[in-house]
């Protein structure tokens, strides 16, 4: 029977040369240089910190993460950026990159299927959506019917079997 999984991945590798690119350029900026403003990213928990001495600096800092995730091939759609806190000494803010289908997006996903009233069945197995079907042709209309919709996080297609 064949069968695809939707899933939301994002490249651990392209995520670190994002983050190495864009504390590159803090380093050649003029207006960032001697300011102790940085990017670490945190792998295991894919969150990047941003730190610097006031909050208008970390408003910059962020338009240049997102555009240096762009242009590594990371959807800006699975940003999650969290509030600014600050303190005399600093600014710090952390930006969390959603992955993986959560339990509501999963269950979104199922239900849209279900109610276009395609010839397919998903199932929520871990981090991912199954859907399966008897023909091709329908599998392929509900990938169509999820690429339309949008939903928090952006939507891969992998596994496609038959």
């Amino acid at each position: 029977m064949p069968s695809f999984d939707a899933v939301s991945e994002i490249d651990a590798h392209e995520l670190t040369n994002a983050v190495d690119q864009a504390n590159r350029e803090l380093s050649q900026r003029f207006d960032f240089k001697d300011t102790g403003c940085k990017f670490e990213l945190k792998e295991k928990e894919f969150t990047v910190h941003l730190r610097a001495e006031v909050e208008f600096q970390l408003k910059q800092m962020l338009e240049i993460l997102k555009v240096k995730i762009a242009k590594r091939g990371i959807d800006i759609a699975c940003l999650e950026i969290k509030d600014a806190q600050k303190n005399l000494a600093e600014a710090r803010q952390d930006v969390l990159l959603r992955h993986g289908i959560d339990q509501d997006c999963g269950k979104k996903i199922v239900k849209l299927l279900k109610d276009a009233k395609l010839k397919v069945q998903a199932g929520i197995h871990g981090d991912k959506v199954r859907v399966t079907g008897k023909q091709r042709d329908d599998l392929q209309s509900a990938i169509s019917l999820l690429r339309q919709k949008k939903f928090d996080r952006p939507l891969s297609f992998t596994n496609f079997r038959e």
